[in-house]
């Protein structure tokens, strides 16, 4: 079982991580944390919470984090996922215990969730000694700051797996990706942490479509979250259609949690990626050296090929046991 923090932004695929997240066996998601991307800070938090009401989920802790990226104004997305960042179907109101909703920062949740798992002094491993998975969705700026005021979680960190950037493909601009173009000073400092990376980018998120037959599908489950659920990713893949004419909605934050579940879904290529932060009309570029003519080492395993099949089993598979909870 691997051990991770999600940290996110809902956003509509950000819901089907958070729920893929939970919903596995492979994975024990240790909490959540929240930051200002797809919307402002005060909806990515809410939303978080008012997911895990949907899902029955009380205990899982969640803390909020920054509103806007280390230094640029705060760009969000309300054209892909509506007003509210979950735009499409009505989720109850939060419900949570004040146990699970954290009075710590993002930045600190992530640092005292990662020291607190401290070695064994004793010989052998003990409980709790796994290192831990990052699992950003949203832009990387929680992250980044936690590696700036404590860069001794590096070594409790096993890897750093993202959705973000890509080597051939672009949605925000010509040339980069949304996550990245928002915070790209903290995306560089992450890149450069010397962490093991892996970026799960548009070039297999843009493969992953959940297609209106597929939505449809989960609609027909008639649960209480596939009930939700399916009309959320309706709203979704119209306004991918109507934006990008992709037809259905490009799952592009669970594919990280699959990759944890199920490595094979992905293949990945070690390359070396830098970050563009300076230029007029590249700003958050991932410039993947993919032919290595930098001579730079690889910083990052950058997802190439996906098996959507897989994929869309693991979230179907999902919805489903949610569905079934308290039944």
């Amino acid at each position: 079982m691997k051990k991770i923090i999600l940290d996110c932004d809902p956003g509509h695929d950000d819901m089907i991580a958070i729920m893929l997240a939970e919903a596995s066996e492979e994975i024990e998601l240790l909490g959540i944390t929240t930051v200002a991307g797809n919307q402002a800070g005060e909806k990515t938090f809410t939303n978080t919470l008012k997911i895990l009401t949907l899902m029955g989920e009380k205990d899982i802790p969640v803390a909020r984090g920054f509103d806007k990226p280390i230094v640029r104004d705060l760009t969000v997305a309300p054209e892909i996922h509506g007003v509210s960042g979950l735009d499409g179907a009505r989720l109850p109101e939060p419900d949570m215990p004040p146990s699970a909703i954290s009075d710590m920062h993002a930045v600190d949740f992530i640092i005292s969730t990662l020291l607190k798992e401290n070695t064994s002094v004793s010989s052998g491993p003990a409980p709790g000694d796994e290192k831990i998975y990052l699992v950003p969705t949203g832009p990387l700026t929680n992250i980044a700051v936690a590696l700036i005021k404590a860069p001794e979680i590096k070594k409790r960190i096993e890897r750093i797996v993202l959705m973000g950037g890509a080597v051939y493909d672009s949605n925000v601009t010509p040339a980069a990706e949304f996550n990245i173009f928002v915070d790209p000073e903290a995306a560089e400092i992450v890149f450069k942490s010397g962490i093991p990376v892996t970026m799960v980018g548009l070039d297999v998120s843009n493969k992953s479509v959940f297609t209106f037959e597929d939505i449809n599908h989960i609609t027909a489950m008639r649960g209480r979250v596939s009930g939700i659920v399916g009309p959320l990713l309706h709203f979704f893949a119209h306004a991918n259609y109507e934006i990008f004419r992709i037809n259905g909605a490009p799952l592009h934050d669970p594919l990280t949690v699959a990759y944890l579940i199920d490595g094979t879904i992905l293949t990945t290529k070690n390359l070396h990626v830098d970050i563009e932060t300076n230029g007029e009309f590249t700003r958050g570029r991932t410039v993947a050296d993919i032919y290595g003519v930098t001579g730079k080492k690889p910083n990052a395993d950058v997802a190439l090929k996906v098996d959507v099949d897989k994929f869309k089993k693991l979230v179907f598979d999902a919805i489903k046991k949610l569905d079934l909870r308290g039944l």
